[in-house]
């Protein structure tokens, strides 16, 4: 389909046009001197605000990427491994891993095609129009809001097991988190962002080792030593389609990066380094979801909780917890940050408020994100349970983002020819009918099996009110 039903099917960046101003000058008659110098401080802030949010290169978007892409998803991967067996894990992980890898790929190709696409929505918006932008903006703001809600839960079941003191409404740490998050979100560019995501990798990675040696040691000490610990290379006997389908779906969520390239890039000096960035990214991803899962589920078996910290000795879990307090916030602040960017865009097209370097820009920034922030916090609270808040994200949104939508891309967008005209379109063909058919897999299957688990836990008592203030309903959530 053609690019000009894209919502900005003008084919130029929705950004400040001089020379719709300078038209607008012309009808207008003469400025005076003060009106002359209004339009040129104005002209001049928007140039100023365009160089800022173009300054992102490869090596930061990779960090930008990261941020986003390893956290949630590493802490969760152990107990997907002990539902799916050790082998299903491996292979699952490493082959997810590679696709999304690819479909990243083909987000990557819209974008330099057609360079207005700014987020998501517009790439969705070329193949569907009107219907398909507004539709995928709905998508792509509730996903980055429940993952910021999924990270004050997280953050509210770290300060539970650091502080330990079950006697404290659980209600203050989730607020403490939502404050964390708020403050994080702030700088108003990816190229600001990507400082704060060397703390958030070196975070992650400290304390998944911690955890690892940890559980090691515990298991080595335990009677039979660690060859006594009981997983298994296939899925439990007993496993349940929704309880293995979950475990599936947080395997996909932990690579569910694709989701916010677009607004990384719309910010690169260079977009066609991208490539660079997906693969550095894909690669770092499987190594360490396959290790962490793998190892992990050997020290600690089939009981191993999620999020992964929980599984070690309660001392250790505690300073686990205390090193992995930067990704939780910084890794959940970068979508709220992505959000507000993607709104001010759309309510700011051509108005330097959007660029956040003046007064007025600042105000109206830092308001969004508190809303966006408040959001977040009630989803979190409402919602208190991990794997299954996971399973519905990826089910209903990670599906699109990364597989079906990036498969439509190539057939509408990318694909030159009709789909036999070549060998080479042929077999990309088979390769994403292959992947777009995966997606929809995720979508129904996966949404049904997370809100079939909801159910059974509700009828089991096994699942904390809403916004409660026990703070026992968290040592376990997962």
């Amino acid at each position: 389909m053609s690019a000009n039903t894209s919502p900005h099917s003008n084919g130029q960046s929705p950004q400040w046009d001089s020379s719709e101003e300078k038209e607008k000058d012309k009808k207008d008659g003469p400025l005076d001197e003060e009106q002359g110098t209004g339009v040129s401080r104005r002209r001049a802030s928007i140039a100023e605000g365009q160089f800022k949010h173009s300054k992102l290169g490869w090596k930061r978007l990779t960090v930008c990427l990261i941020v986003e892409a390893i956290a949630l998803g590493s802490l969760s991967m152990p107990s997907a491994f002990a539902s799916l067996g050790m082998v299903a894990g491996v292979i699952l992980t490493v082959s997810i891993g590679l696709i999304a890898i690819y479909t990243s790929w083909l987000v990557g190709q819209v974008r330099l095609k057609h360079p207005h696409v700014q987020h998501y929505a517009d790439a969705v918006g070329l193949m569907w129009g009107r219907f398909g932008y507004e539709l995928t903006s709905v998508m792509f703001v509730l996903f980055l809001v429940l993952i910021t809600g999924s990270h004050v839960l997280t953050g509210t079941i770290a300060w539970v097991r650091i502080i330990d003191e079950t006697s404290k409404c659980a209600l203050i740490w989730g607020f403490i988190s939502a404050i964390l998050l708020y403050l994080l979100a702030l700088p108003p560019t990816f190229h600001e962002f990507a400082i704060l995501g060397y703390i958030d990798f070196a975070s992650i990675i400290v304390a998944i080792l911690v955890t690892m040696v940890a559980t090691g040691v515990a298991a080595s000490r335990s009677t039979g030593g660690v060859s006594a610990v009981a997983w298994s290379a296939g899925p439990p006997a007993d496993i349940s389609f929704s309880k293995a389908f979950i475990a599936t779906t947080n395997i996909v969520f932990a690579y569910s990066f694709a989701v916010c390239q677009y607004s990384f890039m719309s910010e690169m000096h260079t977009p066609p380094d991208y490539v660079k960035s997906i693969w550095a990214l894909g690669i770092m991803e499987i190594f360490i979801y396959t290790l962490t899962g793998a190892i992990i589920y050997s020290f600690v078996g089939t009981d191993v909780d999620s999020p992964a910290i929980l599984s070690a000795p309660t001392l250790v879990s505690r300073v686990a917890f205390g090193l992995a307090l930067p990704v939780v916030f910084i890794s959940g602040s970068i979508n709220t940050t992505v959000v507000g960017k993607y709104i001010m865009g759309r309510v700011f097209p051509k108005s330097e408020i959007r660029y956040v370097n003046t007064k007025k820009g600042w105000m109206v920034w830092l308001a969004l994100i508190a809303g966006l922030t408040l959001i977040a916090w009630v989803i979190a609270e409402a919602i208190p349970f991990f794997n299954d808040l996971l399973g519905i994200i990826s089910s209903l949104f990670s599906s699109g983002f990364t597989f079906y939508f990036p498969a439509l891309f190539w057939f509408y967008i990318l694909k030159e020819g009709k789909w036999n005209a070549t060998r080479k379109n042929i077999a990309l063909s088979m390769v994403n009918a292959l992947v777009l058919c995966i997606g929809l897999i995720v979508l129904v299957c996966g949404t049904y099996a997370s809100i079939k688990d909801i159910l059974d836990k509700y009828a089991k008592g096994s699942v904390g009110g809403s916004f409660t203030c026990s703070s026992s309903s968290y040592e376990g959530s997962g």
